[in-house]
């Protein structure tokens, strides 16, 4: 019998997660104050487009960056170099890691759908997957044909960033359609099925480093926990129900790196490990 696991062991990513958004959040509204007890700087000035860590280290969206390539303006060195570091971190980490430990929408959406389940909500319209891409490649050549970064202007991640900082506008409109959106139409339909943004990140995903594995796989009670909790529950199960020569590290690029599925595993299946690690306990 499975001994019971306690309150930290089975939320613990999810609790470090909020602890993550949050902070990022806390800091862009609060180093403004620090700035007095620091001799003025900043630990994080600006916003989730482009920001500078101590006033020196230079943070820019990658996808934002791209949009300014595509609408032919040229960026400062500065903007490039933000790119690149930041391009840099989530090659590292992985690229989805925005979505789910930085993105305030994400918070968002989560709350639709703790809010559908609550509800007993069920069905919708699903669209395919592959809409974010088209969004995504859409989105670049809108920019291209119009000379400006036109997702900027309805993107819900930085319209919400600035209403929190900056205080209630227009801009909460989109963001409650996007709860509504997730919670009466599809379940994790924005951040799975529609965010050129997450889009984005998951191509710089599909070579990141840290990984999630099922390196326990054999233990596998088919309880079919994992993929409930997972805002991309198709990235599992090549891992998890591949044969003994298949890897078992989850390789594909939607994966968000959230640790949900290592959370609700009773079994503990999976664990954070890198792309190289082959191992399982059925080799």
């Amino acid at each position: 019998m499975t001994p019971a696991r306690s309150f930290w062991q089975r939320h613990r990513w999810l609790v470090l997660r909020r602890l993550s958004q949050l902070s990022v959040l806390g800091l862009f509204a609060g180093s403004g104050a620090l700035a007095g007890w620091l001799g003025g700087v900043w630990v994080l000035k600006g916003n989730l487009t482009a920001s500078r860590v101590l006033d020196t280290v230079p943070l820019t969206d990658p996808f934002v960056l791209a949009q300014s390539l595509a609408a032919g303006h040229l960026p400062q060195l500065t903007a490039l170099l933000g790119a690149v570091i930041v391009a840099g971190f989530y090659l590292v980490v992985g690229g989805r890691v925005f979505c789910s430990w930085v993105c305030p929408v994400n918070l968002v959406t989560d709350c639709a759908g703790w809010s559908r389940r609550r509800l007993g909500l069920k069905g919708g319209r699903m669209p395919p997957r592959s809409l974010r891409r088209w969004l995504l490649g859409s989105v670049l050549l809108a920019s291209a044909f119009s000379g400006s970064m036109v997702w900027e202007l309805v993107n819900p991640v930085s319209l919400l960033h600035r209403e929190i900082l900056f205080g209630a506008g227009i801009g909460l409109v989109l963001v409650l359609a996007v709860f509504i959106y997730d919670l009466v139409i599809a379940q994790r339909g924005w951040c799975g099925h529609v965010c050129p943004m997450g889009a984005a990140y998951g191509l710089i995903g599909r070579a990141s480093l840290l990984r999630v594995s099922a390196p326990a796989r054999a233990r596998c009670d088919d309880c079919m926990d994992c993929f409930a909790v997972c805002p991309e529950p198709q990235v599992i199960k090549p891992a998890l129900k591949g044969d003994a020569q298949s890897s078992p590290v989850i390789l594909n690029g939607d994966c968000t790196n959230c640790g949900r599925c290592i959370d609700v595993c009773a079994q503990d299946v999976f664990r954070f490990s890198h792309r190289f690690d082959k191992r399982s306990e059925e080799s």
